[in-house]
């Protein structure tokens, strides 16, 4: 049972990171210096939709407090630096959003377009942060607890946080492709497909420097896993980018939504079957089983979890089919 609440876990925050990861690359895009009219254009676009995705968040944190009590524990005190600048990127993004269209002065709502681009990097910075840091393992001690985080200042940690950023700016870009005018959709269409040569360089940086890395090595459990990832996200991106140049905007964002997917899924697998990899003490290293709570507490939150998962594939379904047009109005070609 723990493997499948484990499986779980990954699914709802790797769908966090598909649908969340185009609001914060709409909200890096704002850095791009666009007009006033094409800042509001892009936060149209993005409205209907950003509030519902960060609900994906709350579900997984729910999961990862009531399904892996020591897990969360661990994670939150190895990972915090991390962890609390993605959650401070989420609220900057969510009120930034939510409060550019209350001033009328356009200097004003200048500067909420920055929080949300400060934002916006925060949470993809953040979380590329923690999934670096699982990947590389954290030192754990004997008494079960991680000491300090300054695994998290190494180059394998930061290359991932920017390998991150790139890719949310990708799916961002893409996005826009789908739901501005047609005009302004072939702006954002050549913006993606310059951004992917950028996120591909970094792919291939945190690759190399991963490789080089001990940590990482000692860390994977399953090596081909690891290697399969790099390898997964450069053909995704290249069907992206041919996608993008054939006017196939959804095929391209189903792209770019695998992209942000994989890591959480591989990373996941290749560190089975553990959670937690100590890279001070081999006996303190954390299993997804000894992570997870007990079994009747795990079948008690499957009552309320299992009906949790096809309700939020509805809303997130319906949202997409009662906004899945252009915001002039014009049906978009999917495929």
């Amino acid at each position: 049972m723990d493997l499948a609440w484990y499986a779980l876990l990954g699914l709802f925050f790797a769908s966090y990171l598909v649908l969340a990861g185009y609001d914060y690359g709409v909200g890096l895009l704002l850095a791009r210096g666009d007009s006033p009219a094409g800042r509001r254009a892009a936060l149209t676009a993005l409205g209907p939709f950003f509030l519902g995705n960060e609900v994906w968040l709350v579900a997984a944190v729910g999961i990862l407090f009531g399904a892996f009590p020591v897990l969360e524990g661990e994670l939150l005190a190895g990972c915090y630096p991390a962890v609390a600048g993605a959650l401070v990127g989420v609220i900057l993004v969510t009120a930034g959003v939510q409060l550019r269209s209350r001033p009328s002065e356009e200097r004003v709502r200048a500067r909420w377009d920055r929080v949300i681009v400060v934002g916006s990097a925060l949470a993809a910075l953040g979380w590329g942060a923690v999934l670096a840091a699982l990947l590389q393992g954290v030192p754990r001690q004997a008494d079960g607890h991680v000491a300090g985080v300054s695994h998290l200042a190494t180059p394998f940690a930061a290359i991932v946080g920017l390998t991150m950023v790139a890719l949310v700016a990708v799916h961002g870009a893409t996005f826009l492709t789908l739901r501005l005018p047609a005009d302004a959709a072939a702006v954002a269409g050549r913006t993606a497909r310059r951004l992917v040569p950028v996120a591909l360089c970094a792919v291939a940086v945190a690759t190399v420097v991963g490789l080089l890395s001990s940590r990482v090595r000692d860390a994977v459990q399953r090596p081909a896993l690891g290697v399969l990832l790099p390898v997964l996200l450069v053909v995704a991106l290249l069907a992206a980018r041919a996608a993008l140049a054939r006017r196939r905007p959804g095929w391209a964002l189903i792209a770019t939504g695998a992209a942000l997917a994989l890591p959480v899924a591989l990373v996941g697998a290749a560190l089975w079957p553990y959670v937690l990899v100590s890279t001070t003490d081999p006996g303190a290293s954390l299993t997804v089983a000894d992570a997870a709570a007990s079994a009747p507490t795990l079948r008690l939150l499957s009552w309320v979890t299992l009906p949790l998962l096809p309700a939020l594939l509805g809303f997130q379904a319906m949202c997409w089919w009662v906004f899945r047009g252009r915001t002039d109005g014009r049906a978009p070609v999917y495929w």
